[in-house]
């Protein structure tokens, strides 16, 4: 009896010290979440007592996996760089497990998920990926479906406010059959720059009328471009002492040459079909897919249109631009080095440029930039090529999106999908926009914080508030293997770059190339669903004779030029966004 007695009240002390540790770890969550929202995210569409709950249930959550130490890998970004020097410290703090998020290349992220695809070695516990790949993932099976998993095995580990309807880049992520493959991180696009004071010179603006027979402005067509880039490099010449240029872009041959061809190049010319987010059947890499999402080619043989005249009119514009309107050195330069070229002070416009950039335009010190912070430059849409057509995607956006394997042990893969979260929670969320400068809320992007900086940002809040923003897309669930098929594009193009054989003649080894990787894969058996199905080849006239893409040669690709007054177009912009 007196032994049960002790036993009771040993139990009973037991229970009361459990619950008085409980007690204390909730209280130290609590104090650890407070600070850090009043550390580092005091910007939040969140209340603060809101903030401190969401933070509370990944504490909560998290406790399983107290302790552990996971790896986590994206491309080098001011993003991804506050999301290592900030959140992973933060969501240790918080959570106990200890975060490495690994910044590399982009090229070797690549490589490194491909070999893990490939081998069933658990490299990194998740990747930041760019939704590119959506079409690999969905197809190889070793991917994990984001909806299957947040219903099941993922239902505890879900965060409630995730709110998933609030991501503006969600659709990129999604396969054809509607299961998300990615979450989305962060988000930037590919949009015109230029340099809006030099527009709105009014001696500037009578030369270029005198010459071209209209108004100086943001060009809507690609003869317009060329009319600018041709006035400011060899009409204007000089501004203020400085040798200027009307253009500006890369050539010299590397990996990141193939991202400035197959991020939506072909397609801003009107080389595929209408059907926003990707095109319907033909995408922006110029492969076409059948009914049932499989690749049937990339060559105008097959009825694909990667070799067709639209694609060789936008590669020989490419040519012919970067050769006649930018800086000698532009041709040696990379995407990287390229980048921040226009800050300098010198270009007067880049029809391809990264929003990704936006940051390196904002310095008060810059030559582009008003002693108040507000820059002498703007962002607008990019001009559309002769063949493009209502509907069509205009240009290319990039969403970098957090991607897992099931080849990554179940503990660590769930810790990881913890941290990917928190990296997109409401939170922290505005924190890491004002920071990185590339959203993924709407509620963030229509925050009081971005209307405050606006002004300073030349365009951007206004291109992300505009429903026209869902008109610039990634590449689309068509192409089959990223890896594999991207490295492709800079290695073809390149010699044409370099002036050593023609566009066609590159084009028509692209393409070749392209059909040749998916009968490969098709061959050896190795996608679970949507594999390629290539057309037989035909006399390349039966396609372009039909209607759609591919499409035939234009009697006349360079039409009259076109602008349109900047502040009228912004204007039009955001009354679409009020409607």
């Amino acid at each position: 009896m007196q032994a049960t007695t002790m036993r009771r009240s040993l139990l009973a002390a037991g229970v009361m010290l459990a619950s008085t540790a409980l007690h204390a770890d909730n209280h130290d969550a609590r104090a650890i979440a407070e600070r850090l929202v009043d550390e580092h995210f005091q910007d939040s569409t969140l209340t603060r007592e809101q903030q401190i709950e969401e933070l509370l249930w990944f504490a909560k959550a998290a406790e399983p996996f107290r302790g552990m130490e996971i790896n986590t890998v994206a491309e080098g970004l001011t993003t991804h760089i506050y999301e290592r020097d900030v959140l992973a410290e933060a969501f240790g703090e918080l959570t106990g497990i200890e975060v490495t998020h690994n910044i590399i290349g982009e090229g070797d992220v690549v490589n490194n998920m491909q070999t893990q695809m490939q081998s069933g070695r658990n490299i990194y516990d998740a990747y930041v990926n760019d939704s590119d790949a959506i079409g690999t993932h969905i197809r190889y099976g070793t991917t994990v479906n984001l909806s299957d998993a947040m219903a099941n095995e993922w239902a505890d580990y879900t965060l409630p406010t995730l709110d998933l309807e609030d991501f503006i880049g969600l659709q990129y992520g999604t396969g054809p059959d509607g299961s998300l493959f990615q979450l989305p991180d962060q988000q930037f696009a590919n949009l015109y720059w230029f340099r809006y004071d030099w527009f709105q010179r009014e001696d500037l603006q009578n030369q270029f009328r005198e010459r071209y027979g209209y108004d100086l402005g943001v060009p809507t067509n690609w003869t317009a471009y060329q009319d600018i880039a041709e006035f400011f490099t060899e009409h204007v010449g000089e501004i203020d002492g400085t040798k200027v240029y009307g253009h500006m872009d890369y050539g010299r041959r590397d990996p990141s040459l193939g991202w400035r061809f197959h991020d939506s190049w072909l397609s801003m010319a009107g080389m595929g079909s209408p059907g926003v987010p990707f095109g319907h059947q033909v995408d922006d890499w110029g492969i076409r897919v059948n009914e049932q999402s499989q690749p049937v080619g990339a060559s105008v043989s097959r009825g694909g249109a990667t070799n067709s005249p639209a694609a060789v009119f936008a590669v020989t514009r490419m040519v012919d631009w970067l050769d006649k309107y930018a800086p000698p050195e532009a041709s040696g330069m990379t995407f990287g080095e390229a980048g921040p070229v226009p800050a300098q002070g010198n270009v007067a416009q880049q029809m391809f440029w990264y929003t990704a950039f936006t940051a390196d335009m904002t310095d008060p010190g810059l030559p582009v930039t008003e002693d108040d912070g507000t820059p002498k430059w703007r962002m607008a849409p990019s001009p559309t090529g002769p063949y493009w057509e209502e509907g069509m995607k205009v240009g290319y956006q990039d969403v970098g999106a957090w991607t897992f394997f099931d080849s990554t042990p179940e503990d660590r893969r769930t810790a990881a999908w913890l941290f990917a979260q928190f990296t997109v929670a409401k939170t922290v969320s505005l924190e890491k926009l004002m920071a990185g400068l590339t959203p993924i809320r709407r509620s963030d992007i229509f925050s009081e914080q971005m209307t405050e900086m606006a002004p300073r940002l030349g365009g951007l809040v206004e291109f992300y508030r505009s429903p026209n923003e869902s008109q610039w897309t990634p590449s689309s669930t068509n192409v089959p293997d990223y890896p594999r098929m991207a490295p492709l594009w800079w290695q073809n193009l390149s010699p044409a770059v370099s002036g050593d054989i023609s566009p066609k003649e590159a084009l028509d080894n692209l393409a070749g190339d392209l059909d040749s990787i998916m009968a490969r894969l098709a061959r050896a058996k190795v996608f679970e669903t949507y594999a390629p199905n290539l057309n037989e080849e035909r006399d390349p006239e039966y396609w372009l004779s039909r209607d759609g893409s591919p499409k035939a040669e234009l009697e006349n690709e360079m039409p009259q030029g076109t602008t349109v007054p900047y502040d009228e177009m912004m204007e039009e912009w955001m009354a679409a966004g009020s409607r």
